[in-house]
This record gives structure tokens, sequence and C-alpha cells, in this order.
């Protein structure tokens, strides 16, 4: 039987059927002077732009708009998103495009391990699109990425930024026993309260406990995640979901504004300025997080190598 073309859709065709609507005639506030990215024009960026699109390789740095394209592109790194550039959820938030995922490449891995060798990484993040369609939720290619990059590249420290695997966890975090990461993130993205608006599809509790889950299993890989500002928590709200982290046994945390895409996603309900920022940067150190990055433009995988590497938590030196 062949497989079904894939579909695509962006957002208010994608948002359609949220459960929550939102309301795309709401504005957000006037985006304030501090909040600006990088160009992401330079040579350095369009060379690795030219290379990727080569291998048929996908970035979420490019997928999901990230602001810090410019940036990380210069510096030569980038995220990767495995599994082609189609989710199967509908989160409001994201800018990735929702519908029928084409069937996974079996020669993804090797052409994912192949660039990486090329770009001469140290550290590389690789990430995914919900796969709500495979039975394994995508953690049998994750393996095979990670088995292929420490094939092609030995010394390559390697951080995954998992989907929840909706149902499917523990034979996720089985196949995942088999070839670790260096770093195991997974973002709860949002607090409970504004979960159900925030991300329809996702659960809160069930994604406290794959960290936790993950962590008792490998409890010698630091264990990372990641929380959006501005969709309109309040402190307690952000207090309640750091202690729940930190609870759940994961070491390292990010914290970052949320941008919305476009008109068709949530409105940002507010900017928090940089040193807001950093008053919950400490505020987490002072949970018994290892290492924290805090700042209107970090997103869980910004300058992941420098994090990794002051948490202390990882064998040698991640640079």
């Amino acid at each position: 039987m062949s497989q079904a073309a894939p579909v695509s859709l962006r957002g208010a065709s994608k948002l359609a059927r949220i459960p929550v609507k939102v309301d795309s005639s709401r504005a957000s506030p006037p985006k304030p002077s501090w909040l600006r990215a990088r160009d992401p024009g330079t040579a350095s960026v369009l060379a690795l732009q030219q290379m990727l699109r080569e291998q048929e390789l996908h970035t979420v740095c490019e997928e999901a708009d990230c602001p810090n394209i410019g940036e990380c592109f210069a510096r030569g790194t980038a995220t990767f998103m495995i599994m082609g550039s189609i989710c199967t959820r509908r989160c409001p938030y994201c800018d990735v495009a929702h519908g029928r995922p084409a069937a996974l490449d079996a020669d993804e891995p090797a052409r994912l391990a192949r660039t990486v060798k090329a770009m001469k990484l140290r550290y590389v993040v690789v990430t995914s699109v919900d796969r709500d369609d495979l039975r394994d939720g995508g953690a049998g290619h994750f393996a095979a990425c990670i088995a292929a990059i420490r094939s092609a590249t030995p010394t390559v420290q390697i951080e995954v930024l998992t989907p929840d695997f909706r149902g499917r966890e523990q034979l996720a975090l089985e196949i995942l026993g088999g070839a670790l990461p260096d770093v195991f993130n997974h973002n709860l993205e949002t607090v409970s309260r504004l979960y159900r608006a925030v991300r329809p599809g996702g659960n809160y509790a069930a994604s406290l406990r794959l960290i936790a889950d993950f962590k008792a299993r490998n409890p010698t890989v630091p264990t990372k995640s990641g929380l959006m500002l501005g969709l309109g928590e309040t402190d307690e709200d952000l207090l309640e979901a750091m202690r729940d982290l930190r609870a759940h046994h994961c070491d390292i945390l990010t914290l970052g504004q949320y941008l919305r895409p476009s008109p068709s996603h949530l409105p940002v309900e507010r900017y928090v300025p940089p040193e807001e920022f950093a008053r919950w940067r400490e505020t987490a150190l002072g949970l018994g997080f290892v290492e924290v990055a805090a700042g209107p433009l970090v997103r869980s995988s910004y300058r992941a190598d420098q994090l990794a590497a002051g948490s202390g938590l990882l064998p040698g030196e991640a640079a």
C-alpha cells in the first residue's frame, strides 16, 4: 500500500481545531527596544543553510522561526530537527507546520552524521517534531541518529530535545537506553494552569514523569527542560513549575520570552524585562538547578554547549 502524501498546515488553518481558540484580533504589546535579535543574513549563515539544503536536513532554528538563528548559525552551530518538518500536534505558540507527515527517511541518520562531521561540531542538539503516528513516537529514529553521529564523530557530545512520546513513554525510554545522549532535554513549555490552552495534546504531569523516569533509568545523564514566559503566567505559577521540575529531577533549566509567530498564534501577554529574567535565574539556582539560562532571547537549545559545560555534569569539556 502506498504512503499517503504529506499534508502541511500553518497559521489559522493549523489552529482551527484546537480546544481553546486563539483570538487573532488581539494584538500583542509593542515589542520593546531591548528585544532585538541579530540579522541572520550573513555569509556564514547562508553557507550553513546551503549545506543543510544539500543534505536535505531541517533545523528547528528555521522551522520555528527562532530569533537566535543569526547568532547560532554565525557560530556554526544548529539544532537539527529530525523526522521531517510536519508535526502531528497543533500547539498555538509554535510556528512548525501541522499535518500528515511523510514516512521516516531511513537515510536521515547517515546524512545528519555526515553534516555534523563536516561542520566539525563538538556539541550537537537533535530535536524533532511530534510523531504521534509512529508506534514508538520516533524514539527509534532518535537512537539511530545518535548511533550514526557517534560512529562518524566519536568525540561529539549529543543533546536530545525530545517530544513527550504520548502514551509510549516507557517504550521510548527503553529504546533510548540503548543509545544514550549526553544530555536529555524535554521542554515543559509552560505552567500547569495554562497547559490546555498552550499545549493541547500535551500533559503537564506526563512531561514531568518523562523527565523523572529518564533520570531514574540513567542517573548519570543530565536532564534539562525549558519554560516560556509572557503567556499570562503568574509568579506563583512559575515557581510551582520550577519546583515541580526539581521534584522530578530536572538538572538544567532554560527560561525565555514567548514571541508570537503570527496573529493566528497566541498573543504575548507581556514582555518580561532582562532584569526580571536575571532574578528568576537566581531563584532557580536557589531551588537547586545546577545551571540556568534565562533571558528574553533564550531558547531551550540556545548556547546549549556552554550551558551543559557550565553545569559540571558532563564528563570532559563541552565547548
